[in-house]
């Protein structure tokens, strides 16, 4: 096999993935090229832990759309907390609790939109829902909680004190090299402080790039009428949506 060949094969496979294949190099070292884009994503991973939640601006688009919002924030009160104390992202401050509990209506599922280690993530939020919300039709959906400085456990308290039978949690992934703006929804069944995560079902990496808007969206509403219907949440349900008939959960 040639250079020539070679080269070119590693090239078919880099236009497959974002994924850092078949990088050139020059003597023992990488090449400048390589090096650079290396910097960029890098830097790109560290601004979307930093970047701020703008949950005001996303309210306002929520009430255009006739969807009403509550903001809250965690127990930490900056992001240089929130990093070094991640139980503190776990838990609303006092304002948060007792603004929630006066919000409280019995409902199935309560959405929370939270900035994790990426806010930029939160943008998938609104395209998600709005494919997701169709396959939600005779559900009693509760108000959208918009959380910062927010941990995935911190969809147990809010789901608690908004008396609802399931919380899903709409949350920024920690920032790869190629996937700054990752998002991931944790559903979780009966959702109250202490929850584990064995007690949670995960779909990640929901993003154009990656896990597309429509196929999440099919997931997660298999996923939550399930979760209602039965009960459960976590190890104890599985995606089988796709288990051809006669196999176990079809």
């Amino acid at each position: 096999m040639t250079d020539r060949t070679i080269t070119r094969l590693w090239q078919e496979l880099r236009e497959l993935t974002p994924a850092r294949i078949g990088t050139g190099r020059v003597g023992t070292s990488v090449s400048t090229a390589d090096s650079l884009a290396f910097g960029v994503d890098h830097a790109r991973a560290r601004d979307a832990v930093h970047l701020p939640f703008d949950t005001q601006h996303l309210a306002d688009v929520l009430a255009e759309r006739g969807q009403h919002a509550l903001i809250v924030r965690s127990a930490a009160s900056d992001r240089r907390e929130y990093l070094l104390r991640p139980d503190l992202g776990r838990h609303l401050d006092d304002a948060g609790r007792q603004y929630l509990e006066s919000k409280a209506r019995s409902c199935d599922v309560v959405f929370v939109i939270a900035d994790g280690l990426s806010a930029l993530a939160t943008e998938h939020a609104l395209p998600l829902l709005d494919v997701l919300r169709p396959r939600l039709a005779g559900l009693a959906v509760g108000p959208t909680v918009l959380a910062t400085q927010a941990r995935v456990a911190l969809g147990d308290e809010v789901g608690h004190l908004l008396q609802a039978k399931l919380v899903v949690v709409l949350i920024g992934e920690r920032p790869g090299l190629s996937s700054p703006d990752s998002m991931a929804a944790y559903l979780t069944y009966g959702p109250r402080v202490g929850r584990t995560d064995a007690e949670r079902n995960c779909v990640s990496n929901i993003r154009p790039a990656g896990l597309g808007y429509a196929s999440a969206a099919a997931t997660l509403g298999y996923l939550i009428t399930q979760s209602l219907a039965r009960g459960i949440s976590g190890i104890a349900l599985k995606d089988d949506s796709d288990a051809p008939p006669g196999l176990p959960g079809a």
